[in-house]
């Protein structure tokens, strides 16, 4: 786990090279199709990653956007009318059978077919109208990491050439040495309250939530830690009512909108006696600060991810965890 998460930035660069002709044309398609709602389809990870990409084509595009439910075509077998609809499919391995029952109905009902999958003979590649390679080449760990952040990175870049946005597509071609000072990072300063924890929330907001969501997944995973994600708006409609004196939340912020309702979250935990750990570019008081980069908003909670696997990496074996195997799990889960 350590050294695939280490190994993300070469993966990027490598990707973001590759892939950037492929995402041009995509995003010309994108445009010709004007498609009028869209659907995202993952499990795990992959789903998290799906969270990041609703986000961005929601604010950036104006579409409605949806997670796709895929039991509604695996166990249910019920036909939707998807004319009009991008399906976004997005696995490392392109062959849990829910998704590919998921995405046939989404084809047969209209919809246009993008996966973007790791494992390109995949049987996701083959249902498909279009392809886009993760290129994050073999991942022997079951916790997946660089696969995680490439998906992150190649849905970035389709929808940075779909919107045409030259601000996110100039960040993109920086996030490569991004992802080298965010591996050097150090937060182990979240040990001494991680090691011992049971229950812990982990925050985000925008394309920051499927970041949390990651990270809450990786800490069950890797640590056995009893972790939650929630937005920064949602935690406040009942979840907040845990977090009283002693109770561990770590904070994902990005400098966007969201920000200064994030931080002022924070700052009201912290008031509780909470462990706050939080992951910015400035401290706050009565919070443990956790170093982050400065970046575009999109490409923030990449680097955020990126710090955190190394920091999930030790606490796992702080925790006398083998992060590689964790119990239970398999690299490649086939759901229906």
């Amino acid at each position: 786990m350590f050294r695939e998460a280490a190994d993300s930035g070469r993966v990027v660069a490598e990707q973001l090279r590759l892939n950037r002709p492929l995402a041009e044309a995509l995003g010309q398609r994108l445009r010709d199709v004007a498609p009028t709602a869209a659907l995202i389809c993952g499990r795990g990870s992959s789903d998290h990653a799906g969270v990041f990409a609703r986000h961005l084509i929601e604010t950036g595009a104006g579409l409605l956007t949806s997670s796709a439910a895929p039991s509604v075509a695996s166990v249910y077998a019920t036909a939707q009318n998807m004319r009009g609809v991008v399906c976004i499919a997005v696995s490392q391995s392109g062959k849990s059978p829910d998704l590919l029952a998921s995405v046939a109905a989404a084809r047969g009902g209209g919809a246009f077919v993008i996966a973007v999958v790791n494992v390109e003979d995949s049987p996701l590649a083959r249902a498909a109208d279009a392809v886009v390679p993760v290129r994050a080449g073999p991942e022997h760990s079951v916790a997946a990491t660089k696969s995680f952040i490439a998906s992150l990175t190649a849905l970035a870049q389709i929808i940075g050439h779909w919107l045409e946005d030259e601000a996110l597509l100039a960040a993109l071609e920086t996030l490569p040495d991004r992802l080298e000072e965010a591996w050097a990072l150090d937060w182990s300063a979240a040990l001494p309250t991680l090691r011992e924890a049971r229950d812990l929330y982990v925050v985000g907001r925008g394309p920051g939530y499927g970041a949390a969501r990651e990270a809450a997944l990786k800490l069950k995973e890797t640590s056995g830690l009893h972790a939650e994600a929630f937005s920064a708006a949602e935690i406040r409609h009942g979840p907040m009512a845990l977090v009283k004196s002693g109770f561990p939340v770590l904070v994902l912020p990005q400098d966007d909108e969201s920000r200064d309702d994030t931080l002022s979250l924070a700052a009201e935990f912290a008031g509780r006696g909470a462990k706050v750990l939080l992951a910015d570019v400035s401290p706050a008081p009565g919070t443990t600060a956790l170093p982050a980069l400065s970046a575009h908003p999109a490409v923030q909670p990449i680097l955020l991810i990126q710090s955190f696997y190394r920091l999930a990496a030790e606490l796992a074996v702080a925790r006398g965890y083998d992060p590689d195997r964790p119990p239970y799990l398999n690299k490649v889960t086939e759901t229906v």
